[in-house]
């Protein structure tokens, strides 16, 4: 049953999945996932690799080699049990396929094994997990911008995001929180960002640990009159955040997205009628489509990555 749920999964990406293939990171991912199958099948290779097999065929996985990828597929489908993205289950699969071929490579032989282990990290180095850069509503704030905006009209709810670029889980999370911006934001109700791996001070204030160990990356706050309502992961006194899946379904209903909806949505038209009465040249109530801050009329998005 799990096998046919995968299949369904995979052909219902296809699409996605042929766009992503484009992309280095993915390619040069793929290709290190399947690098042991590669050498132990690659001819005049493979011939003088050691074996464990009773026939002495070289150029075939042994039972323990078979064993170590059974208990990797193992790993792998209960990592994914809580993944809610494509590229979190992706990842997941790269990360984990990676160790078993360093395992794999040593046990053949140490000098395979250091290679491959010099590659990843070469890898990790230079190839990054592609940033999302889709429709979204979001405004990215800096150290010197996060307090103005927060503070700047008292009516105004914002739901940030504190996130840094190294964090795989962050990137995953990305598209998640720019589909809620397109859905949700309205004149009440606004959504941003704030890399804290680039903003250390911002990571202070607000109480938001970088620290892989605290996995408190990503970070929600519910603000409202520039004060924090709630967020989400909490923290226990021991600074490490409680367990809690990033799902759409969960921050909607978490953060009450379809109330708050439309308790902003009725701000936004109380300020529309008394700005009718102040000024009749503005445009006609019931215009609720999000209006970008910027002074260029055509620009989707209300603020883009910061350069």
């Amino acid at each position: 049953m799990g096998l046919i749920t995968g299949l369904c999964a995979f052909f219902y990406h296809l699409p996605q999945i042929y766009k992503w293939l484009l992309k280095p990171y993915y390619i040069a991912s793929v290709l290190m996932c399947a690098a042991f199958p590669i050498v132990r099948k690659a001819p005049g290779l493979c011939e003088h690799l050691p074996t464990e097999r009773d026939d002495g065929n070289s150029c075939n996985l042994d039972w323990r080699e078979v064993e170590i990828l059974m208990f990797l597929s193992a790993i792998v489908m209960m990592k994914n049990r809580r993944a809610i993205t494509l590229e979190q289950h992706l990842g997941n699969l790269f990360l984990f396929t990676k160790v078993a071929n360093v395992i794999l490579f040593f046990r053949v032989d140490i000098r395979l094994g250091i290679f491959y282990l010099a590659l990843c990290v070469a890898f990790l180095m230079t190839c990054k997990v592609p940033v999302y850069m889709g429709p979204e509503y979001i405004k990215y704030f800096s150290d010197k911008t996060i307090d103005e905006e927060l503070q700047k009209d008292s009516r105004l709810t914002w739901i940030v995001e504190f996130y840094a670029n190294w964090s795989a889980e962050c990137q995953s999370f990305a598209p998640v929180f720019a589909d809620l911006s397109l859905k949700y934001n309205c004149d009440g109700l606004r959504f941003g960002k704030v890399d804290i791996g680039r903003y250390g001070e911002v990571s202070e204030r607000y109480r938001v640990s970088t620290s892989p160990l605290a996995r408190q990356l990503p970070s929600l706050v519910l603000f409202q009159g520039g004060q924090e309502v709630m967020r989400r992961p909490m923290v226990d006194n021991k600074r490490r955040a409680v367990s809690w899946t990033f799902s759409e379904e969960n921050i909607i209903r978490e953060f009450n997205l379809n109330e708050l909806y439309q308790k902003c949505m009725k701000l936004g038209k109380g300020k529309g009628e008394r700005g009718e009465e102040q000024d009749p040249a503005l445009p006609e109530e019931g215009d609720n489509e999000p209006q970008a801050d910027s002074t260029d009329p055509k620009e989707p998005t209300e603020s883009k990555k910061d350069k």
